[in-house]
């Protein structure tokens, strides 16, 4: 094990085309790249805290610190993993699994983007389906829940592909307009993941989670 002291490192999920890993420090640089080169339309706001409105430098530095945070705050019954996401070589987005009181309530949420450049391909299904895996089939969760805006259908049109069913409706104003924010939810049985997905060294990872 390369990271004895934080094996999530060592952590990869692979599909056809894509790796998943949790960043370290070197990471830092290609993620925000990524997001300077824009991962949606200034236009329009897909998420409900609007992070990307912060100014470059700004942004940057709060993105270092915000993963930062979440290692420091990391225990079994609350967590979050943000996978980067790698395809053709290249970091183009992440994909993120999180959860609170996981040992008790087995459920989890997700939350990801992509950089323009490769919008469209496929990929967002691809990742989010990566995340599925490990969370229903390696740790053990019953309930996955996401969201997204109803003005978003891609998003929404990646989820319910992947067989997550409505629940509900919620609102928000990431820019002082308020928008309905669909809610949804998958169970592990209604899952079936539709790509090969391998995982490398998540036993080693798994008393992190309270697990194994």
């Amino acid at each position: 094990m390369t990271h004895p002291y934080w094996p999530l490192f060592d952590l990869r999920l692979r599909t056809p085309r894509l790796e998943l890993r949790v960043p370290t420090d070197d990471d830092f640089g290609p993620l925000l790249d990524a997001v300077d080169a824009g991962i949606h339309d200034p236009a329009t706001m897909p998420f409900s805290f609007p992070w990307t409105d912060v100014e470059p430098v700004q942004r940057r530095r709060n993105a270092a610190q915000h993963w930062w945070r979440q290692r420091a705050e990391w225990s079994p019954e609350k967590w979050n993993v943000p996978f980067a996401v790698t395809f053709e070589g290249q970091v183009v987005g992440m994909q993120d699994v999180m959860a609170s009181d996981f040992p008790s309530l087995r459920t989890v949420e997700t939350g990801s983007w992509l950089t323009q450049r490769v919008h469209g391909r496929g990929i967002g299904r691809e990742m989010r389906s990566a995340v599925l895996h490990f969370a229903f089939d390696v740790l053990g969760a019953e309930v996955a829940k996401s969201g997204a805006f109803r003005d978003n259908p891609a998003s929404l049109a990646v989820s319910r592909a992947l067989g997550y069913e409505d629940d509900g409706v919620d609102r928000a104003a990431p820019r002082g307009d308020v928008r309905e924010l669909v809610r949804l939810r998958l169970t592990r049985d209604k899952w079936q993941c539709a790509y090969d997905v391998t995982v490398e060294c998540a036993a080693e990872c798994l008393p992190m989670f309270g697990l194994g």
